[in-house]
């Protein structure tokens, strides 16, 4: 199958973007990446290969980072479709909130812009349902893509406001606009599932904190998960579905699982890795009473709370989307790719 359309993914070197990069080249299509360094080329042409790619002539190149304008004028030339999957990631806590939520919303808009200016016919946003559902407390209801999280919610990490002020600057920016540029936003829950190497996402500290004994107790606090395939396979439908275009869509697995759900299940099948699991949990009113003076406790009290009755109706009717994995499926690759690139010691 060939696909004469070059679509860009921002972001190369990503766990998401390498498997939608995956799933568009065994779709035909011309694929050009974004990389911060051209020195993690190789890196990228090497684990594709891993991977049973063979046809990587249609892959090609750009240096361009979300803090400069430099090469995006490139990167976008003759691309019908970018699916802007890049985002800036915190692994401590900022000083400075405000400073720290920047590169966020203007490398958001930063695509964009250029975006419009190359023509290009969509572009597909991967946000995350903490810019969604974290306000949503009422669990007689479903979180739906209607829901937005308040971007001062105690307890909300850097991370998870800034992609939401991203989302919010995007819809802005397409409502100001009368280019004919199209927009569609992709919101997942927890990505795990397999990775293609040894890079994953961030979602795997869950597990990783579950494996290497640094959590003596587990927290009760359910979850939402998705294999990461599905969330490739959710941006390409909304890439190309042209009901796709204005609409967010949760990116989720059926139903929910709870912390010490994963622990039991990890210790169920597979042994081998749970000699430091966990069985024990915290009692609820623990993490509340944290909450006031630790703000990892402060999350962990705000996650409590949040409704995981979470809707993925809107991307099976619209998109005809299925996931492909089970919430325990996408956990059991999780765990394959932590044995396969020895993740965890």
């Amino acid at each position: 199958m060939e696909n004469l359309e070059t679509v860009l993914v921002t972001g190369g070197t990503g766990f998401v973007s390498g498997h939608i990069i995956l799933q568009l080249l065994q779709k035909g299509y011309r694929v050009r990446t974004t990389l911060r360094s051209l020195t993690s080329k190789n890196k990228v042409v090497e684990t594709l290969q891993a991977n049973g790619i063979t046809a990587l002539d249609k892959l090609s190149f750009v240096e361009a980072e979300l803090t400069k304008d430099d090469n995006w004028n490139e990167a976008m030339k003759g691309c019908a479709y970018v699916l802007s999957v890049a985002s800036p990631v915190f692994f401590e806590i900022p000083k400075d909130e405000s400073e720290a939520m920047r590169p966020s919303v203007e490398g958001t808009l930063r695509v964009l812009k250029f975006a419009r200016n190359a023509g290009v016919k969509r572009v597909v946003m991967t946000s995350s349902f903490g810019a969604l559902g974290f306000s949503h407390t009422d669990k007689n209801t479903e979180t739906t893509e209607s829901d937005w999280t308040d971007p001062n919610l105690k307890g909300l990490s850097a991370y998870e406001k800034s992609k939401g002020l991203a989302e919010r600057a995007a819809w802005d920016f397409i409502r100001n606009e009368d280019s004919g540029l199209e927009l569609s936003v992709i919101n997942p829950v927890a990505i795990l599932g397999p990775s293609l190497s040894a890079h994953v996402s961030g979602s795997f500290d869950i597990l990783k904190h579950l494996l290497d004994g640094s959590m003596k107790a587990v927290p009760n606090i359910p979850l939402n998960i998705i294999d990461v395939r599905d969330v490739a396979d959710l941006h390409i439908r909304a890439m190309t579905n042209p009901k796709a275009n204005g609409q967010r869509f949760i990116a989720s697995a059926d139903g929910q699982i709870s912390m010490p759900e994963i622990a039991k299940l990890i210790k169920n099948k597979k042994p081998e890795l749970a000699t430091k699991v966990s069985l024990r949990t915290v009692p609820d009113w623990l993490i509340h009473v944290a909450g006031l003076f630790s703000a990892q406790a402060k999350t962990g009290s705000m996650f409590l709370k949040v409704n995981r009755r979470v809707s993925n109706d809107k991307a099976k009717k619209i998109l005809g989307w299925t996931p492909i994995a089970t919430t325990e499926q996408a956990i059991l690759a999780s765990l394959e790719s932590i044995i396969n690139y020895n993740i965890v010691q």
